[in-house]
């Protein structure tokens, strides 16, 4: 950890460059680049965030990236993942649960697009770019440590975690799930119910990150929830 943690000022100051870059971020991605350009925007954004929080003092293990960790993050992060991947497999088999997968963001991309959309969009656009806003940068700035649970830090990280969803949050009515039971709610309250279930998925997500010792652990439960749900839903649904 760090001996010699910025002062309040210093933080709050950080804090708010790093939220006006990721409004930047998000707003670019969402409404200005193009496709291709998402995972780009992404890793920018994460060198950045980086920069600032290295600039400023904060270790490795500040933001759970230290290398002495990474083996208890990896098998934390690699337990989540079976857990989720276990309930998809449930979800799927089961017909009553399958319209979870009936989305009509997901479309019917063949196995080129669904690689780039994989290992491309969501990973580089998506994973990385909020576990280390997130899980890393952000609770560390406002106070969050490893070796004790601090919900001030981490409901704070998570808000803004809520609020990045602001613009992708419309969407979530093309789910069928979502469409059947929340379908007949105005659709500016189903963004911020969206945004809500966002901040409630970023404290659960900080929880791996927290017991893992790294944002490793919650890296991998994050990509598991995004690429493994759009694989099963192109599977269900072709």
């Amino acid at each position: 950890m760090t001996t010699t943690e910025p002062r309040t000022s210093t933080r709050l100051l950080l804090v708010v460059v790093c939220v006006a870059v990721l409004a930047t971020a998000t707003t670019l991605a969402n409404r200005v680049l193009p496709g291709w350009a998402y995972p780009v925007c992404g890793a920018v954004t994460v060198a950045v965030l980086l920069t600032l929080a290295f600039g400023a003092g904060y270790t490795s293990a500040d933001l759970g990236v230290s290398r002495a960790t990474l083996g208890r993050a990896a098998r934390t992060g690699l337990l989540g993942a079976a857990f989720f991947l276990l309930l998809f497999g449930i979800a799927a088999a089961v017909p009553t649960l399958r319209t979870v997968y009936h989305d009509g963001r997901v479309g019917t991309p063949d196995l080129p697009q669904l690689a780039w959309l994989t290992l491309g969009r969501i990973t580089f656009g998506t994973v990385v770019v909020e576990e280390i806003a997130f899980r890393s940068v952000l609770p560390a700035l406002l106070g969050a440590r490893d070796d004790r649970w601090r919900w001030g830090p981490i409901l704070g990280a998570s808000a803004f975690f809520g609020l990045w969803h602001f613009l992708p949050a419309p969407a979530v009515g093309r789910n069928a799930a979502v469409h059947a039971a929340l379908g007949g709610i105005p659709a500016p309250v189903l963004q911020v119910l969206a945004m809500v279930a966002a901040t409630a998925a970023g404290v659960f997500l900080h929880a791996w990150r927290h017991f893992g010792r790294g944002v490793l652990a919650s890296v991998l439960v994050h990509f598991t929830t995004n690429v493994g749900g759009l694989v099963v839903a192109v599977a269900v649904q072709s």
